[in-house]
């Protein structure tokens, strides 16, 4: 009778133990369930903020905006956008069809050399281009001091500060999106296929157009869209062109006229564009699928290029790294190296300081709320992680100048009440705190770059079998301890690579810093633009070069996590 009642006592003690432990666990799942969503809150803020200031004007100019300069905006926006894609698209399939089935002379280094473009951005092309081929530059000099012509009337060249030339510069400097994304789609192609298309007697080109494109097509559409989305985010390259884009018109209303709904007006018409572009992006994708269904691919075997064809493939490959790399930093080179005491300059050795504060301090955040936000993500059951978390990647396809006019104003007006009310208490005017310091800069980038350290996140705790987690829970450890005991020391490489990713990106961001940096806070972004602006490249180079170095870090970490054959 006592051991039925002990035992039975036991069973209890052990059940309630049991269902403290329970309860213990949805309690601890909840809260990081909770604060996953208020951190998808916080990045989808901005966005609210635009469309909420666009709806609700405070002087609504928007009938003024549609009978003058909106059509002009928007047909001017989509067509530097196809154009753009159109090139870039065309730049980089081919060029990534050639490294992946030929071989040819200097494949083996062109291959990682077509990356480096990436490391210029395209106002720092623009500027380079413009001081090379305008009538003062060294290409027009040499042309008329050959032929002996004496003035512009002598003779045409195209006009360089135009919308060809924005589309050329900024092709150069994007086409290694869709060169990526191909080239890994080509090259993870079954070698069946192009086998039997051989044995039948297809031609290289047929090969390609007919089986090789088709088949790689979602690829290149994906490509395609992340350059067009970063077309519709450039400010420095179409402003130096005087090409006038929607990303223009939200500078130029906001500025210039001083109304903040005009500008969210035009920042929901971007914001409109890059929807509808990621949709359609995505449904093409949906829509074409393709398998490979046998179970040992075999490495489809390059071919040997000679002759015609080993001319063709290099100068393919080698003009897009010439012209989209090497010109504009030797341009940049030259100027710097006539004076290179500018690279000890003190405004440039702050604003390469603040470039180096913010984006270092907007990185770390960004991975860190990613890490949080994805980890706290996976407690949830139901639908509401997968429609919230490809939802906190929209800030990537949206423009710097529209997360700036959704930070600014929601913090001005949050800045300028607690000023006020700390100055009503302690009689202390302490000024303005998120705008008046680099606070709202560092929040436009951690919104803008949030889906580079969400995506490498998710990639990374994807890989970890979720057994570890069970084994773990099993004894005993909570949730918190299970990421920094489990999880954390077996993703930081990845993380590490997001954050230098997102550094990177940071560096080059310009229309977002534009828009939301104090007075005299100059990033080297701000100080390249400002100084070119007023035609002084010598003093530009020293910051572009920056970036440039800065830029090649990321390529070579592309090349490292691409697997780069030797």
């Amino acid at each position: 009778m006592s051991d039925s009642f002990f035992g039975a006592q036991n069973l209890a003690f052990s059940n309630l133990s049991f269902s403290s432990q329970n309860i213990s666990l949805v309690k601890t799942n909840l809260g990081w369930s909770a604060i996953a969503l208020l951190i998808s809150a916080f990045i989808l803020l901005p966005i609210g903020s635009v469309i909420f200031l666009a709806v609700f004007p405070a002087d609504n100019i928007w009938p003024h905006l549609i009978a003058t300069t909106l059509p002009r905006y928007i047909s001017t926006t989509i067509l530097l956008m196809i154009s753009v894609g159109a090139l870039a698209g065309i730049i980089g399939t081919v060029t990534a069809w050639f490294v992946v089935r030929y071989s040819f002379s200097g494949s083996t280094w062109l291959q990682w050399a077509l990356l480096m473009p990436l490391a210029i951005p395209g106002y720092v092309g623009a500027y380079a281009l413009v001081d090379l081929l305008e009538y003062a530059g060294p290409v027009q000099s040499i042309l008329r001091e050959t032929f002996g012509w004496s003035s512009s009337q002598d003779y045409w060249f195209p006009e360089i500060r135009s919308f060809g030339a924005a589309v050329f510069v900024l092709s150069l400097s994007l086409y290694p999106y869709v060169y990526l994304l191909t080239r890994v789609a080509f090259r993870d192609q079954a070698s069946s296929v192009e086998e039997v298309a051989r044995s039948l007697g297809a031609l290289p080109s047929e090969r390609f157009l007919k089986i090789s494109l088709p088949l790689a097509r979602p690829a290149v559409a994906a490509g395609i869209a992340i350059v067009m989305m970063e077309t519709v985010n450039d400010f420095g390259t179409v402003d130096y062109f005087a090409v006038q884009t929607l990303t223009t018109g939200i500078f130029s209303v906001w500025l210039q006229s001083s109304n903040v709904g005009g500008a969210a007006q035009l920042a929901c018409v971007v914001l409109t564009i890059v929807i509808l572009l990621v949709s359609l992006e995505k449904l093409s994708r949906r829509r074409m699928q393709f398998f490979n269904m046998s179970s040992k691919q075999k490495k489809v075997a390059k071919i040997r290029a000679h002759g015609a064809i080993n001319i063709l493939a290099f100068l393919c490959c080698f003009v897009p790294v010439l012209l989209g790399f090497v010109v504009p930093l030797v341009v940049l080179a030259k100027h710097s190296m006539s004076s290179p005491h500018l690279f000890l300059d003190k405004a440039l050795i702050d604003a390469t300081w603040n470039t180096v504060f913010t984006g270092t301090i907007a990185a770390a955040f960004t991975v860190f709320l990613s890490i949080v936000m994805v980890f706290g993500m996976k407690s949830m059951k139901g639908k509401l992680p997968k429609i919230t978390m490809p939802i906190t990647t929209i800030g990537y396809a949206v423009p710097g100048a529209v997360l700036g006019v959704g930070i600014l104003i929601p913090l001005a007006a949050l800045d300028n009440a607690m000023a006020d009310a700390i100055y009503f208490i302690t009689d202390i005017d302490l000024g303005l705190i998120f705008t008046g310091t680099s606070f709202a800069i560092i929040l436009a980038y951690i919104v803008r770059f949030f889906a580079i350290g969400q995506g490498a996140t998710e990639a990374a705790l994807g890989r970890i079998s979720p057994n570890l987690e069970h084994a773990a829970r099993s004894l005993g450890k909570n949730r918190t301890l299970i990421l920094n005991k489990i999880y954390l020391p077996i993703i930081k490489g990845s993380l590490a690579s997001a954050m230098l990713l997102i550094f990177v990106d940071c560096v080059k961001e310009l229309p977002a810093t534009l828009l939301l940096r104090p007075f005299n806070f100059d990033t080297l972004s701000t100080r390249v633009h400002e100084q070119a602006s007023l035609e002084d490249l010598a003093n530009a180079a020293p910051a572009a070069i920056y970036i440039s170095l800065v830029g090649l870090c990321a390529v070579v970490l592309l090349a490292r996590t691409n697997r780069f054959e030797k």
